[in-house]
């Protein structure tokens, strides 16, 4: 007597999930993780604003360190920073905020001194973390959320 064709053996594992989806989670997952409360959420955004300020930088002064391994790891901090702050609040607004954050700080790094002295310089790993960081911050601000085509106002919920 033979089996069915439809039936499945019983030694039949899950697939495997890939490594991006085991640490940062499904698109499903995200979208079904339920929404901090609004005071927790203003308070998270002032935190990840100031977060994005001195991730910067440190990061301004880190990349320039160990060539080309502080450059990195300061763009692994950054990249961490921007989206903790979605997965934390849960809107685009929270890794928008750190990035604005970020940029502030790179603006006040970039101007330089009276003296003459500059935090950074025209040379590759400065302009790779300028450029690599500020498009690390764009694509969490755009990753799929539960918000509305407002970027810090959750949807109703479903």
């Amino acid at each position: 007597m033979s089996k069915p064709a439809d039936t499945k053996p019983a030694d039949t594992k899950a697939p495997r999930r890939s490594l991006a989806a085991s640490v940062l989670g499904t698109r499903d997952e995200r979208l079904a993780e339920s929404q901090p409360p609004r005071l927790a959420r203003i308070a998270a955004y002032a935190l990840f604003l100031l977060l994005g300020f001195a991730v910067s930088v440190c990061g301004s002064f880190v990349q320039a360190l160990w060539p080309p391994v502080g450059v990195l790891l300061a763009l692994g901090a950054t990249a961490a920073t921007f989206y903790a702050g979605l997965r934390v609040t849960g809107t685009r607004l929270g890794a928008a905020l750190p990035a604005a954050g970020w940029f502030l700080a790179l603006v006040l790094v970039i101007v330089p001194r009276p003296e003459g002295d500059t935090v950074l310089w025209t040379d590759a790993t400065s302009l790779g973390w300028m450029f690599v960081g500020s498009i690390l911050g764009v694509i969490c601000a755009t990753l799929p959320t539960r918000t509305s085509w407002f970027p810090g106002v959750p949807n109703p919920p479903r």
